[in-house]
Formats: C-alpha cells, structure tokens, sequence
C-alpha cells in the first residue's frame, strides 16, 4: 500500500506538468483555433535556458520569472513567424508545419548550444523525501503540484478580472464578433500564444530538477500533453486536470507493476477510447456551427 501510494504521488506530480502543457495547448485553441506543436521545445528550451541562470549564480526563485519572461516572448516569436502568415492566407495546415519545423529548429539550436548530453538541474529544496499520509513524497513533488495549480489559477484570475483577459475571452468566444466590437485580435493570439509558451517553460524549470536535461526531454512531454488535451477536451480547464492525473498515475503504476517498456501504454489506450467514445474529451463539449 505504501508503495501504491508513492506511485499515486509521483503520479500526480507527473500529471500536473502535463496539465500545465495541455493547458498551454487549450490557450491557443480557444483564440484562433490553432496549436504549437512545439510546445515541448518551449519547455526544454525554459528548462535549458533555467539551468543556465542557476549556473551562473542566478537564485532559482528569482530564475522562475527570468525565464517566463523568455517563454513568453519565444511564444511571441513562433506566433508572429509560424502562425499568423497562415492564419492570414487561412491555410488549414500551413500552422501545423510551421510550428513543427520552428520546434525542431529550436532543438537543434538547443543541442548546439548546451550539447546532446542531458545534464543534471540542481534541485532547489531538499532532496530527502518527508512522510505524508503513509509515503513518502519528494519537496520537489509538491512544488511542482502547488506550482502548476498556481499556475493555472493565476491564468484563469486573468482573463476573468483584468480587462486584457475579457478582451481573450471575447475572442475565445467568436473572433468575428470581437473584431467588431474593437478587439485587436490579432493581438489578442499573439498574447495566447506567448502566455501558452511561457506556462510550457515554466513547467520546464519544475520538472527539470526531478528528471536530467536535455534537448530532447520535451518531444515526449509535449506529445503527451497533447493526448491530455485530446482526453480532457481542448475547451475544459477541468478537463485537463483531470485528464494529466490520469495519465500521470497510470503511466508510474504501470512502469512499476508491469515493466517501464509498457508505462506509455495506458495514456495511448485511453486516447484511442476517448476518440471513439468521445471525440471532444471527457469534459469536452461538441460545437454546433451553423451552415
């Protein structure tokens, strides 16, 4: 039982990044029906960039903001270069290679810079683990569950309080009509996709102490984002959540119960059935479009 609890726990922690990354995902959807699907590159490039700040003397938590500061403008970046070309000449695929070939720029950008070998992030709390309800649990873990709740939470408090985040809401809710009313949409989806880049870095700089850094450890995390989003639904904070435990949990019991070969298993199982079931998520809702 104690064991199945630190599972649950290194579960959960692992779910909450994905979440954080699948909600990163859900920002750019909501405003121009589009995705990054260099989000992983976003957060290897947060992670990488971090370990560089710590490295030079840099206090971690003062590294935290320096590095979301560097994500958003990265998401700034991709949205201006790889996305609004073809959101302008309405290319229904042209975003999706220009954000896949910006991601791969960025990896073999990272792997010139920092190298191919992964390396260790110093971990900023104590690296023994405390009891809590019958387990043990790493700081690091709950940092990352409290950080990306936080997070998330600040996000949402955003677009509902602040008149910028109203003016994202407008356009999640119809582009056209927000246009209308004098919303510089335009804008508006170059912010999403920055704030969606800087979440990705941020989840970069938490996970990075519990796993080594690399430019490759964000292919498999944002892939896997990606089905947490699918899973919970693009247009479902709720769902995400949700959604980023489950796989999280499901991939640490099997790598342990089963074999590591097989911890992938579950999450791509559970994607197909949401898809056959469920096309838009667990907590998902189908749009009805008029014709």
């Amino acid at each position: 039982m104690t064991i199945l609890l630190q599972l649950i726990y290194s579960g959960i922690a692992l779910g909450m990044i994905y979440a954080v990354i699948a909600f990163g995902y859900q920002l750019t959807f909501a405003t121009s029906g589009t995705l990054n699907f260099g989000q992983g590159e976003a957060l290897m490039l947060g992670a990488m960039v971090g370990l560089t700040l710590v490295n030079l003397g840099v206090n971690f938590w003062l590294m935290i903001p320096l590095v979301i500061l560097f994500g958003f403008l990265q998401g700034a970046f991709v949205e201006r270069i790889g996305v609004r070309p073809a959101i302008k000449i309405k290319s229904e695929f042209g975003w999706i290679m220009s954000t896949i070939a910006l991601g791969i720029i960025f990896k073999n950008v990272a792997e010139n810079v920092w190298g191919r070998d992964d390396l260790r992030f110093p971990s900023p709390l104590p690296e023994s683990p405390i009891h809590l309800f019958g387990a043990n649990v790493l700081p690091m873990e709950l940092l990352v569950v409290g950080g990306a709740i936080l997070m998330m939470l600040a996000v949402e408090f955003f677009n509902r309080k602040s008149i910028y985040g109203k003016a994202v809401v407008a356009t999640s809710n119809d582009r056209d009509a927000a246009g209308l009313m004098g919303i510089n949409t335009g804008l508006v989806i170059t912010f999403s996709y920055a704030l969606s880049s800087a979440t990705a870095a941020f989840a970069g700089v938490l996970i990075a102490p519990l796993t080594l850094t690399g430019a490759t450890m964000g292919a498999v995390l944002g892939l896997k984002a990606f089905a947490v989003a699918i899973i919970g639904g693009l247009n479902s904070g709720m769902g995400v959540l949700v959604g980023g435990v489950i796989l999280g949990v499901a991939e640490t019991t099997t790598g342990f119960y089963l074999s590591t070969g097989y911890k992938d298993v579950p999450g791509l199982v559970l994607l197909l059935l949401v898809l056959a079931v469920k096309p838009a998520g667990l907590f998902g809702k189908s749009a009805i479009k008029k014709v």
